[in-house]
């Protein structure tokens, strides 16, 4: 049993299947080379190790501990196949990014040289080899409702060595200490964070979601262990279910009502993104529509690229999201999509190195989730309304008090309440502009009517709608309720649509 992505004994099918063949080696390789990789980070390898430490522990009661080795999996392979006769391998199908498809191109190689079978078996919603996706939700919902396997049996296999989990500094990972509140990794805790997120924490969930100080504890912050599969959608989505039972026949439903429905939809929003990647690998590199080819720069403006990582725009807002995702590892979503909004627009950079730059901060980073969001929040999927947020008046609305810009941005705490989003406009501003915060390395206000110009006149090009017809024919969502979101026609969209999200968590 090779687990990836999957880090659990309960609902993960591939265990229960192959738990009824033979006796099991329960698997996980610690790749370096994928460590290593610009979307890859020192914060996300220590939540993966902390839900190594309870895989392990849970594998021991039901019969054998993990197993834990180092290096190329076909080396392991060829390692363990001195000592022992494999038969078969068993995993979940994996979304992830360039490099774990290389690789388990590699793995179905060697299983077919060495007449071993490999049963890749379906983890979530995501379906691999669709042809169309007319009939995709309704297969979701089938595939959510089906019932979780139970933990199996499995027997203990004498004479191995189970293998270290080794540390952050073992694997000689960039120092990431900075990472003060990162989310803890493991089982329990995944179980832990969906019960108060549905008995208490997510009572105004839909309120709150967008909020970057009360979102941080009324979204269910599951995200990363969906990410490493410490718990599975189809669990979550029976939990979900469960409590919408239980809230029906109870006079407190009152916001939950509007919490469950949003949270639901977030689950299907989820796998719905995976998709994309799954049918187009393309998509972590290339534009998913080839009109916005060559419109941003392929080589970036350091100078830009590096205050906006920094923190350093002089853009109050934006800074302090910045750093509260260098510091704890998560944003909600309203904050991701202004982070590579920004980006994308004012400052004008490709999406391509701002996208690697945030996969290494989120410690929840899902490759088939972050790079279609990364093109969608950039403009270049065709088919999405092109969304220029106002990074000052995100500020002013998401932050009306200023707590969450004030606690990140410490040298402001001389600019009055009403300036804190454009401390330019302070009367002490000379005193701290340019001392202990930059000016703004651009007029945001500008910059906006630029990116919308460039951005607009790609949508009036002999072959634009053609091919964002076919996109959404490939990408496009086919649920009911669920519209079409490509705007041809500049005039049909109004400026204040330009600044609206899609909301997430």
């Amino acid at each position: 049993m090779w687990f990836k992505r999957d880090l659990r004994v309960y609902d993960n099918k591939a265990l229960f299947r192959a738990s009824k063949f033979g006796p099991v080696l329960p698997l996980f390789v610690v790749e370096k080379e994928f460590w290593y990789l610009p979307d890859s980070s020192a914060r996300q390898w220590a939540f993966v190790s902390e839900c190594l430490s309870d895989l392990r522990k849970n594998l021991a009661q039901i019969g054998q501990p993990l197993i834990v080795r180092e290096g190329d999996v076909i080396s392991v392979f060829n390692s363990l196949l001195q000592s022992f006769e494999i038969t078969s391998i068993y995993s979940h199908e994996e979304t992830g990014n360039k490099w774990t498809y290389k690789r388990d191109q590699r793995v179905a190689s060697w299983c077919k040289s060495n007449g071993i079978e490999w049963f890749e078996i379906q983890q979530n919603g995501v379906q691999r080899k669709i042809k169309s996706r007319v009939g995709w939700a309704k297969a979701w919902d089938q595939h959510m409702v089906k019932a979780c396997t139970v933990a199996p049996a499995i027997s203990p296999l004498s004479g191995i060595d189970l293998g270290r989990i080794p540390s952050v500094q073992d694997l000689g990972l960039s120092y990431d200490g900075h990472c003060v509140d990162r989310q803890k990794g493991g089982r329990r805790r995944a179980e832990e964070l969906l019960q108060s997120f549905l008995t208490e924490r997510g009572e105004y969930y839909r309120k709150e979601m967008s909020n970057p100080l009360n979102g941080a504890r009324a979204c269910s912050r599951l995200s990363p262990h969906l990410a490493w599969g410490s718990i599975s959608v189809r669990e979550v989505s029976h939990a979900v279910q469960a409590r919408n039972e239980q809230l029906l026949s109870s006079a407190s439903k009152g916001r939950w009502n509007g919490t469950i429905s949003s949270f639901k939809g977030r689950l299907y929003w989820h796998c719905h993104f995976m998709q994309k990647l799954e049918d187009n690998s393309l998509l972590e590199f290339e534009n998913m529509h080839s009109l916005y080819n060559g419109v941003r720069p392929s080589v970036p403006d350091e100078t830009k690229l590096s205050a906006w990582t920094n923190g350093e725009t002089g853009l109050p807002f934006v800074d302090a999201c910045m750093r509260s995702l260098k510091a704890t590892g998560w944003l909600n979503f309203r904050m991701r999509a202004m982070l590579i909004a920004t980006a994308s627009y004012h400052l004008w950079l490709h999406w391509r190195q701002p996208g690697e730059h945030l996969a290494r901060m989120f410690t929840d980073y899902e490759p088939g989730i972050h790079w279609p969001q990364v093109q969608m929040q950039s403009g270049t999927t065709g088919i999405n309304t092109i969304r220029i947020y106002n990074p000052i008046k995100q500020g002013y609305d998401q932050d009306p008090n200023g707590l969450f810009t004030r606690r990140w941005l410490p040298e402001l705490s001389g600019i009055e309440d009403r300036h804190l989003q454009q401390p330019w406009k302070s009367k002490n501003a000379s005193k701290i502009l340019d001392k202990s915060y930059p000016f703004p390395i651009v007029d945001p206000l500008e910059a906006a009517k630029e990116a919308r110009q460039k951005m607009w006149s790609i949508r009036t090009l002999d072959g634009f709608k053609g091919e964002a017809q076919s996109i959404q024919k490939k990408h496009g969502s086919r649920r009911s309720g669920i519209k079409m979101r490509g705007n041809y026609n500049r005039n049909s969209v109004s400026s204040q649509q330009l600044n609206l999200d899609f909301n997430s968590s």
